[in-house]
């Protein structure tokens, strides 16, 4: 197996690497002999790629350059004297919901490519369809232009914390040396208990997912119905100043925090999500936490301590997690450098905002399109 791609140069794209973007790179690759002595095929580029099932299924890309994809990954070649690769883009995007829905499985439903086949697309002229997929392009570039300015503020504060404190885990910086459980006293969870009926309203209250802290920002509205008539003790509700913790996910994603600025009132912690206790003696910043849990080293550290088998969730204590030891910087660069989060999440909720307002007229756009009204 190795020399179908040890050495190999013709792009492998997998089910991940669709981002709704033009893939012209790719993480792996696979040799001629893969070509000539297995099942999978090239593809050329300007093909439109559709991830069949998975974590991504329903993700779209468009080749730049000819490539194989693996079994997850679906290629549709257009004729280009009937359809226009970026109208038929924005046409499937824009069906993505009802492939997913038609699909089988759980959480994560698969695709097959009779569904995709059967999906009826309203084809208009060439030149119309050029135009109706400029217009969307268009479109579609200032909500990219919003993506981009988000992402260089994260990356602007993921700077400014290693400017500022290097990596506490090997220390660079030669900070007083310290367990987590000296600034941590411990942590509180709920429970998971859900409603059988989720349009079921007669409980106030909804229990966070885990899905809430994963992408690193809270999510208040990844949530689910309580049962009705429960009255949850007031350490189960979730309030603004908590610091998250994911103690129960994948490999990738246990460990993952998030901080909660503001929240609805009627929030409670499941048992696989920990809110952060302070100690009152040695003080730390709750945003140098936060930054602190999600430097590579440190989030490595959690997934060599965590527990469970390969491929399965993992799982890890409380004792794992307080007995890490880091470097602690002096409290005042600590609150420095939390003023400044403040600062720039100010800014990311400025554009977030703004990126709503352009995601709603996207919407929109698409929705008149493929209705004939554009």
């Amino acid at each position: 197996m190795e020399r179908y791609y040890e050495g190999g140069t013709i792009p492998w794209v997998k089910s991940g690497e669709l981002r709704e973007n033009i893939i012209t790179g790719t993480g792996e690759h696979v040799t001629e002999a893969a070509l000539r002595e297995t099942s999978i095929k090239l593809v050329p580029a300007g093909a439109l790629l559709l991830a069949l099932y998975g974590a991504t299924v329903g993700r779209l890309g468009i080749l730049g350059v000819e490539a194989t994809t693996n079994q997850a990954v679906c290629h549709i070649i257009p004729d280009p004297k009937k359809a226009n690769v970026r109208y038929l883009f924005h046409a499937l995007s824009n069906q993505v919901s009802n492939l997913v829905a038609r699909g089988v499985g759980g959480a994560q439903p698969n695709i097959s490519q009779g569904i995709v086949k059967e999906l009826g697309l309203m084809l208009p002229p060439l030149a119309e369809q050029k135009r109706i997929a400029a217009i969307l392009d268009a479109a579609d570039a200032l909500r990219a232009k919003r993506r981009e300015a988000l992402a260089q503020l994260d990356a602007l504060l993921q700077s400014t914390f290693l400017t500022l404190f290097g990596d506490p885990v090997t220390n660079e910086h030669k900070w007083p040396v310290h367990s987590i459980n000296d600034f941590v006293a411990g942590f509180e969870s709920g429970k998971s208990i859900v409603s059988d009926d989720e349009s079921d309203t007669t409980s106030p209250y909804r229990v966070l997912k885990v899905s809430a802290v994963t992408s690193l920002e809270f999510r208040p509205e990844q949530s689910k119905a309580m049962p009705p008539l429960y009255e949850p003790p007031n350490s189960h509700i979730v309030r603004a100043g908590d610091l998250l913790f994911s103690r129960a996910n994948t490999i990738e994603l246990i460990g993952a925090t998030a901080y909660v600025s503001t929240t609805p009132p009627n929030l409670l912690l499941p048992d696989k999500l920990w809110r952060f206790v302070w100690h009152a003696q040695l003080k730390a910043e709750p945003h140098f936490v936060r930054y602190l849990f999600q430097q590579p080293k440190f989030r490595r550290e959690i997934g060599q301590r965590a527990s469970g088998t390969s491929g399965s969730m993992k799982n890890i204590s409380q004792n794992k997690v307080l007995t890490i030891k880091v470097g602690l910087p002096p409290l005042p660069l600590q609150q420095k450098f939390a003023a400044i989060v403040e600062s720039i999440e100010r800014q990311k909720a400025a554009q977030r905002a703004h990126l709503a307002e352009l995601d709603a007229l996207f919407a929109a756009l698409q929705h008149r399109a493929f209705r004939g009204e554009l």
